[in-house]
């Protein structure tokens, strides 16, 4: 979810793949992952607010939705740190990169604190994804299929991961265990770090120069990305958004 973007080489070839330094197909992919979790999100304030009935996005298609949205948003946060460091690996970049995700998820756990005390966010989405970060920098330079390996082990460990000492509820802030007490978001290490080793291995075997996706127009480029372009600002400032439109609506029914 953090945006990283990526120095390329000027060519005729890629001005309808770039815009502005950026991968135009990323960032669009960001913007249709955010729509998402928007939509999901919505239904989700409205079933706190009573207008749809409880648990109705805990189970069924919203459930399902919920975790397509997480996954995609962790495999896309693993593409982007093997595109921001693609040409060298920079230590620097990928410290401030942590720090700013670290931060915002920060800013998430004190603000659902505050609102939500008894189902607080304490390891959410941006969590696992800072944390997958750290972890993924030191495997930007392994290859493909080591990645796809790792993502597969990951996959299988979680099976029988919520037994012996990562059943303690006590390891829930690191993400590494099932164990939790209740909470707005929770993404554990285990799985989800297998998505984010799957969009590291998909940009390793993906040619950044394809042109499967083109936009000639910059302008209609820039309008169409512009919430990919901005996807950790959205992310911290949709939900007072949504949840004050809905307060309002609340109040004046």
């Amino acid at each position: 979810m953090a945006l990283i973007d990526r120095k390329t080489p000027a060519g005729p070839d890629r001005s309808a793949f770039i815009v502005s330094n950026r991968l135009l197909w990323l960032d669009l992919a960001r913007t249709l992952a955010l729509l998402a979790m928007i939509v999901f999100h919505f239904a989700r304030d409205l079933e706190l607010f009573g207008f749809l009935p409880s648990g109705t996005t805990a189970t069924g298609g919203w459930a399902i939705f919920a975790r397509v949205i997480a996954g995609f948003f962790v495999f896309l946060s693993g593409v982007s740190l093997v595109v921001a460091h693609s040409a060298d690996f920079n230590p620097r970049n990928w410290a401030k990169r942590i720090a700013l995700i670290s931060g915002a998820a920060l800013l998430v756990t004190m603000a659902t604190y505050v609102v939500f005390p008894e189902q607080f966010i304490y390891f959410g989405i941006l969590h696992c994804i800072a944390a997958c970060s750290i972890v993924g920098g030191f495997l930007v330079r392994a290859p493909a299929t080591l990645l796809c390996t790792f993502a597969v082990l990951i996959l299988v460990a979680g099976t029988a991961w919520d037994t012996g000492i990562f059943a303690s509820p006590w390891l829930a802030w690191t993400g590494l265990t099932l164990a939790t007490r209740p909470s707005l978001d929770y993404l554990p290490m285990i799985p989800w770090f297998s998505s984010f080793l799957a969009g590291m291995a998909f940009a390793k075997v993906l040619p950044l120069t394809t042109r499967d996706l083109t936009i000639r127009s910059k302008i209609a480029a820039q309008y169409t990305t512009l919430l990919g372009r901005h996807s950790l600002a959205i992310y911290l400032v949709h939900q007072p958004v949504l949840l004050a439109i809905i307060w309002v609506a609340f109040a004046l029914a």
